[in-house]
Parts: C-alpha cells; structure tokens; sequence
C-alpha cells in the first residue's frame, strides 16, 4: 500500500535512505527557522469553505509559458537526486511526463542532461547556477538548448552556500579524507537495500552535467568543495541581462524574496520568477514564501509569471499559494521523499495524492477551475 500523503513518504524516505542522504534532503540551514516557517505559515492560512455550489466538474489544467498542462505543478530542481534512487532524475522526469506536468533537472543532478532527456519525449527545463566559469555555464546554455529544454530557470539566491549544519553533523560535508568516507560507510551499512539498489547498482554517481570541471574528483567532498569555490559571489542583474541575450525561450529567475527584486527581474527581460527562499537551505531567519508572495505577486502584476515553493506538504498548500498570488508552484522535497520511498511509482502516486487534495480543496471552497483561485478563497 502506498503512503497516503507527502508527510508519509518522508516516513519512508527516512527509513530506506542513508542518513546523510536523507537530512542532505530534510534539511535547512542554520537552526533551521525558516525551513519551519515555510511550513507553519503556509499551513497556518485559513482556506474559506463555501457550500452549495456546483463543483461537480472541476478543472485542474493551466497554462505556464505558452504550454499547456494538466495541474499548475512542476517538479522543481532538486541536487544530488540521483542518489535517492537508481538513476533518481530519470525516474522523477518519467513521473512527471505520465501526469502532464514540467520536470526541471538541477546543473548539479547525478544524471546529465542528455540522460534525463533521452529518457522521457517531453521537454524538460533545466535549471543553471551562475558559476565562476562563465564559458562552462555557456556551454550548459548551450547543452540545454540542444537538447531541447523548454525553458530555463536561472537560481540567483546562491551566491555562496548557506552552512548546512545538518550535512556537516552527518558527515556529508565539512569530513574529508578517509574519515568522512568511514562515517558515510557506517550509515549506508544500516541501510543495505539502498546500498544494493543505489549504491551499487545506480552507478556512476558523478555529477554529470558539472563532470567535465569535476575530472577524476567525484567524491561528495568534492562537490562540496567546489560548489564552495565555483559559486560566484559577483553576480549581479548584468549577468542575467547577458543570459536573456543568450536564451530565447522562457526565462525563469528563482530564488525572489523581495518585491523590489521582482520588478528588477521583469525589467531585466524575465518570463518568470520563483518566490523561492531555497527552501530554508539558505538564509535562515528570512520570510517564509507564504508571507513573502502577497506582495511580490501585487509588484508585478502581469508582467511576469509568478511561480513559488517552499513549504508545500499537500495539494491543499498548493490552492494556497495560488490562493496567495501564484500561477503555479514547484514541489521539491515531496518529489524527493516519495522518489526515496518508491522511485517512479513513488513520485506518480505523491502527484495523484496532490492533485485528489487539490480536487477537494477547491470543491469545498467553491472553485472549478485554476483561474478563479485567487484571495476570495482566503478567510481574510
């Protein structure tokens, strides 16, 4: 039997999945505030319940930058998938092209780019961190565009990494050598259907699309490592005026907080923003996306599409942030759970659970269709 909600196959992802590899997923920053803002204040706005309406034929379908598709959802870029399951990416990709909806492969997934869309007749999106090396991030432009991605999310929060306590108490980061491979060693031994299905049998685990800077490191230090060095601290609005040059599809800027920023981000030529705070992985103590995109939302009105994420944990918490100004949201640690739980099959059935919630979510707040979800779906 499958697990009935998003809060259960994180249950089951604790249980098949390394340590490390789960709190790398579970995890935020710091003490971890905003991780649990994320989620206590979008939980914490109040849904307005109508009754006698007709809701016998409601609609889930939208369209997100000129395509259309089955539930305003995208699986949004989550690193190092590839280790929750054998060839995790790929699996996710499937899963989401059954259900309709975008996939977006992160630069620093284990499977690359061309695996991921060999693999599925969809077009994916791909999401591009700005790095030091500007002619390496070009040739992932360029990757990208080859290989067809619909459109390009471009994560600006992340200028340097915020300091994942979690990942540094498990042995994921911050042990190098010997030590650290010991200490990952000893948590994959309680785990021995990972370690057989994944571990062994879901190899190579490089990094494949930073592989070619990588070389013969492909450690987990080693990507730590150089995500600390190669991340680059200089980035400024020029540089995402000098990728809208460079892409000529849909151009998704993530990782907006602040309204001001968003109108910066749709004067510089973007498509789209993802009220995003990286999922509590970055700055901690910053406002939870349920407070943040009211007025984000109102700043830009129509001149862009506004997407969000963080926090989300049911198809109710998604007919929120519709409810609170989205056009869609991005699921990232539900996909990942229910890929740790049960690879493809887990990640088909999370989606038909979210998209059941947000059935009856609307219904009993007297809704038929995406569109109509708006602040009148709110107490207050």
């Amino acid at each position: 039997m499958r697990p009935p909600s998003i809060w259960d196959y994180r249950a089951a992802a604790q249980r098949k999945l390394p340590r490390f590899l789960f709190d790398y997923v579970d995890g935020g920053s710091y003490g971890e505030v905003t991780l649990r803002r994320n989620v206590a204040d979008l939980e914490a706005v109040a849904l307005r319940q109508r009754v006698l309406r007709d809701v016998s034929a409601i609609d889930l379908s939208t369209t997100l930058f000129g395509q259309r598709q089955a539930v305003p959802i995208a699986l949004a870029p989550v690193g190092l998938a590839g280790m929750n399951a054998r060839r995790g990416e790929v699996q996710a990709a499937r899963a989401a092209q059954a259900a309709g909806i975008p996939f977006c492969l992160s630069t620093v997934s284990v499977c690359p780019l061309a695996e991921v869309t060999a693999a599925v007749a969809q077009p994916i999106w791909f999401q591009l961190y700005m790095i030091r090396d500007r002619s390496f991030m070009r040739d992932l432009l360029v990757q990208a565009r080859e290989a067809g991605c619909s459109a390009l999310v471009f994560t600006v929060d992340l200028p340097v990494p915020g300091a994942r306590y979690r990942d540094y108490r498990s042995g994921l980061a911050g042990a190098p050598g010997l030590g650290g491979v010991l200490r990952r060693a000893a948590q994959v031994a309680t785990r021995p259907r990972w370690a057989w299905d994944v571990g062994l049998h879901g190899r190579p685990h490089s990094l494949g699309n930073v592989a070619p800077v990588l070389g013969s490191k492909t450690g987990l230090e080693d990507f730590f490592a150089w995500m600390a060095q190669n991340f680059d601290p200089r980035v400024t609005w020029a540089d995402l005026e000098a990728i809208r040059a460079e892409w000529s599809g849909p151009l998704i800027v993530k990782g907006i907080l602040d309204a001001q920023d968003a109108v910066q981000a749709a004067n510089a030529g973007a498509d789209g923003i993802v009220v995003s705070n990286h999922g509590g992985r970055q700055l901690d103590g910053v406002l939870s996306t349920a407070r943040a995109l009211p007025a984000i939302a109102e700043a830009v009105g129509d001149r862009l599409t506004v997407l969000a994420d963080g926090g989300v944990r049911s198809g109710l918490d998604v007919v929120r942030m519709l409810a609170l100004g989205a056009k869609g949201v991005l699921l990232g640690r539900a996909w990942a759970y229910a890929l740790a739980a049960g690879g493809e099959a887990g990640v088909a059935h999370m989606l038909k659970v979210v998209e059941a919630e947000m059935r009856a979510a609307m219904a009993l707040t007297g809704v038929t269709n995406i569109a109509s979800i708006d602040r009148n779906a709110l107490v207050g």
